[in-house]
C-alpha cells in the first residue's frame, strides 16, 4: 500500500472509530409513541379505543376499525379516513387532557348523503371534505364546547367550525380557516 492511500485508510478508520465511541451517533433512533383515540359514534352506539400507531408504524386493523365506526352511518358506506385527521384528532385531545372519548356526529359521508344534507341545510357544503374522509364532527364529554374550539383553532391545523346550537365542533384537514 502507498504511504499517502495507507495514511486516508487509517484517518478514516480513525474517523469511524470516533463516530461509533460517540454518545448517540448512529444509534438507532427512539421509536415514536404510540397513538391512540377513543370514539364514539352517537348515531350507532359503537364505541372504539384504537392503537392506530404503535412501534412507529400505522397499524392496519386498528385504522380498518376506524374507518368501519366512522362510517355513513345512514348507508353503512365505508371510506377511509385520512391519517392526518387522526393524528389531529390525537393532538387535540392530548391538547385538551380528556379521558373521554370524542362522540361522533359526523365522519364519513357518502355522496348520497352529503346532497341530502346539503338540501337540507345551508351549512353543508356541497363539496365537504366529509367526502374524502378528511373532516370529522366531534364534542367531547368532559370538555365544554368553547374549550373544544378554541384548541382546535390554537392548532391552526384546518378547518374548524362551531356549531353551539347542535352542539359540536367541525375539524378537517384542509385549509386554515374558521367560522
Amino acid at each position: 500500500m502507498q504511504s499517502s492511500t495507507r495514511r486516508r485508510f487509517l484517518s478514516l478508520c480513525a474517523g469511524v472509530s470516533c463516530a461509533l465511541a460517540a454518545p448517540g451517533v448512529l444509534a438507532r433512533p427512539t421509536r415514536a409513541a404510540d397513538r391512540s383515540l377513543s370514539l364514539y359514534n352517537l348515531h350507532t352506539g359503537e364505541s372504539l379505543r384504537a392503537t392506530y400507531f404503535a412501534d412507529g408504524v400505522y397499524q392496519a386493523s386498528e385504522l380498518t376499525a376506524i374507518n368501519q365506526l366512522l362510517r355513513d352511518h345512514r348507508n353503512g358506506q365505508v371510506h377511509e379516513i385520512d391519517r392526518p385527521l387522526l393524528e389531529l384528532l390525537h393532538r387535540l385531545n392530548v391538547k385538551l387532557g380528556s379521558r373521554q372519548a370524542f362522540h361522533v356526529i359526523s365522519g364519513y359521508r357518502s355522496a348520497a348523503t352529503n346532497a341530502m344534507l346539503h338540501e337540507q341545510s345551508d351549512g353543508v357544503a356541497q363539496h365537504s371534505l366529509h367526502l374524502d374522509g378528511k373532516a370529522i364532527d366531534i364534542r367531547l364529554p368532559d370538555r365544554d364546547l368553547r374549550q373544544v374550539h378554541r384548541a382546535a383553532r390554537a392548532m391552526k391545523a384546518g378547518g374548524v367550525g362551531y356549531y353551539e346550537r347542535s352542539n359540536f365542533v367541525h375539524l378537517d384537514v384542509g385549509r386554515v380557516r374558521y367560522w
